[in-house]
């Protein structure tokens, strides 16, 4: 397999014009599991680790290797495992909030052109969660295409309601609804899909991520998982983050259903979500108003009368406030992690003076 087939594009070549590590060293990562990664270059796929540098010396997650990174990779055992040494820069990165009480970021996928944000239309539809997705995404400017499944579940006027509540939370969003079962708008997915670009399949468990996938492929090489009837719940079947090349030369990037969904920092990321109240937000009376309380508020007039949805506000100043607070934690925790390295620093050399 090309290089070229994996999405290594101009882009890539740039960087590595000064690398001491040659093309023949070049893999991308396809799979990660815990510790393990799998790697696929020119020569082979195989498994790989990293070394025990990178692992230690990584002062957070995002020093890690991650589902669609570029690495130079040393290959052992006539090719049958390999060492990465050293990851490419990367075009772009999808990261969230870990799930649970750690503020650290967790990283999803990297150098994605296009991301899928996949909502079923039965009881997983949820438009503060499509938020949350949209914020994360436009955060790093990868373009979203929101896809709704599951459309034989509806009627039609049913789903042009639904149609219509996506876009207008982000009226410059590529929508595009399917079913699974009938095949109808499939066509229309794969005509979204380009050869060398990389694609991120993202949503809750149950919504036909990777039956979707099955389909795409042609064959049922995937397993599937029940849904609960009740909440429209499903299992997590997909248990890793995994790459995989399309037929038609599209790469996509299969994901664990997400059911907790958290943001640091990701002021670019709401404001370009929530467009209408950052356009709003430069009429206000004060440079530094919160859209809360203060007089003159441009927002909070366009709420008065209608403009805003009461909860799409609610949900810009839930998003914007968990987002800040997360960043504040963050940075706090990584000047301790930074002090605590710099004692370690100086005690070893006083050691040594001594």
């Amino acid at each position: 397999m090309k290089l070229e087939d994996l999405g290594f594009n101009s882009w890539f070549q740039e960087k590595i014009k000064y690398s001491k590590f040659s093309e023949n060293n070049l893999a991308r990562i396809i799979i990660v599991y815990k510790n393990i990664y799998t790697i696929r270059g020119q020569k082979s796929e195989v498994q790989a680790e990293i070394t025990g540098k990178m692992r230690y010396g990584a002062e957070s997650k995002l020093d890690l290797p991650t589902v669609g990174d570029w690495v130079f990779a040393e290959y052992l055992d006539k090719n049958t495992f390999a060492v990465i040494q050293e990851i490419l820069p990367r075009k772009s990165t999808l990261k969230r909030k870990i799930a649970g009480k750690r503020t650290e970021f967790q990283l999803i996928a990297s150098n994605i052109d296009i991301v899928f944000i996949m909502q079923s239309l039965d009881a997983d539809f949820n438009m503060r969660r499509l938020e949350r997705f949209l914020v994360m995404i436009n955060d790093d400017n990868i373009e979203p295409i929101v896809l709704l499944s599951k459309s034989d579940l509806i009627s039609s006027e049913d789903l042009n309601k639904k149609i219509i509540e996506v876009k207008n939370i982000n009226h410059n969003c590529k929508i595009v609804t399917f079913s699974n079962k009938t095949g109808t708008g499939l066509e229309q997915i794969e005509s979204n899909i380009k050869p060398g670009m990389t694609y991120c399949l993202l949503g809750s468990s149950g919504v036909g991520k990777t039956t979707l996938i099955n389909n795409l492929i042609g064959e049922d090489k995937y397993a599937t998982g029940d849904v609960r009837k009740k909440d429209s719940k499903g299992k997590h079947i997909t248990t890793n983050r995994q790459l995989i090349v399309l037929k038609n030369g599209g790469i996509i990037i299969d994901t664990p259903g997400i059911r907790e969904l958290a943001n640091i920092g990701a002021g670019s990321g709401i404001d370009e979500t929530f467009f209408d109240i950052s356009n709003l937000a430069g009429n206000c009376h004060f440079n530094d108003c919160s859209h809360t309380i203060e007089p003159g508020c441009s927002v909070l007039e366009a709420l008065k009368n209608g403009e805003i949805d009461r909860k799409h506000y609610d949900s810009y100043l839930k998003l914007r406030k968990e987002s800040e607070y997360n960043e504040m934690t963050y940075l706090k925790k990584r000047r301790k992690a930074k002090d605590f390295g710099k004692f370690i620093k100086e005690a070893k050399k006083n050691f040594r003076k001594r």
